[in-house]
């Protein structure tokens, strides 16, 4: 009976998998929930296991899919049934993200691309759990030329070196930059040292011709843009 038990099992599995799988091919991410996108990538790592339950469990957990896959493999791994192999497949689908909207914006104008820019960098900074301090790197005609994270820090702190900015962007052949870190708390109030920081930048880079057209502070769902707020 438990041989019966299991076979019965695997082959509702099975069947499972192939409805989710006709109804994303049918109707695309808008016909699936957020638990079932994340079995659909659970279903390659895990082959044969009910992985409904696992997907529910992590979205709880983390508060959302996008959550998921940006958590660090360290978190992930303590979720009973998520091994070293499953982990990376879930980052191999964060970084395949991250790449589609890096795209839409690297040797584009930056002003028509706004939103694009916007989208890639909470894909990139908005669930980091540390601070992480980027430059975009813009031409004279505002295509961005780069994108480098500077500077890594603690959870409410990133060392960051007006000197070595403007060093960089000098390398680059920038004329101007976009700054961009992130507020692991979630909310993306500027804070004074960010001012304070940002207002060194501006001092550094217009003596050497570089303009800085705006510092934005990620948040979790929102952010904060310092030329909107009148701060550059």
């Amino acid at each position: 009976m438990s041989q019966q038990k299991e076979t019965a099992n695997a082959n509702h599995a099975a069947g499972h998998r192939e409805r989710l799988r006709a109804r994303f091919k049918k109707a695309g991410v808008d016909g699936v929930q957020d638990y079932e996108l994340l079995e659909l990538i659970l279903f390659r790592a895990i082959p044969r296991r009910d992985v409904k339950p696992l997907a529910k469990e992590l979205i709880a957990t983390f508060g959302g899919f996008s959550q998921v896959i940006a958590a660090p493999v360290e978190r992930l791994t303590e979720i009973k049934g998520i091994s070293d192999n499953v982990a990376q497949e879930l980052k191999i689908i964060q970084a395949a993200a991250l790449k589609l909207t890096q795209a839409r914006v690297l040797n584009r104008p930056v002003i028509s691309s706004w939103n694009d820019l916007l989208s890639y960098c909470r894909a990139a900074m908005a669930d980091e759990k540390t601070e992480m301090f980027r430059i975009l790197f813009l031409d004279k005609k505002n295509i961005l030329i780069a994108d480098e994270v500077q500077q890594r820090g603690t959870v409410d702190h990133t060392p960051v070196y007006p000197r070595e900015v403007v060093k960089r962007a000098l390398e680059l052949g920038a004329s101007s930059i976009i700054l961009v870190h992130n507020h692991p708390s979630g909310d993306p109030t500027p804070s004074k040292a960010d001012v304070d920081m940002t207002n060194q930048i501006v001092r550094a880079a217009a003596a050497l011709n570089i303009r800085v057209h705006d510092h934005l502070v990620i948040g979790h769902e929102h952010h904060a843009s310092f030329k909107s707020l009148g701060l550059i």
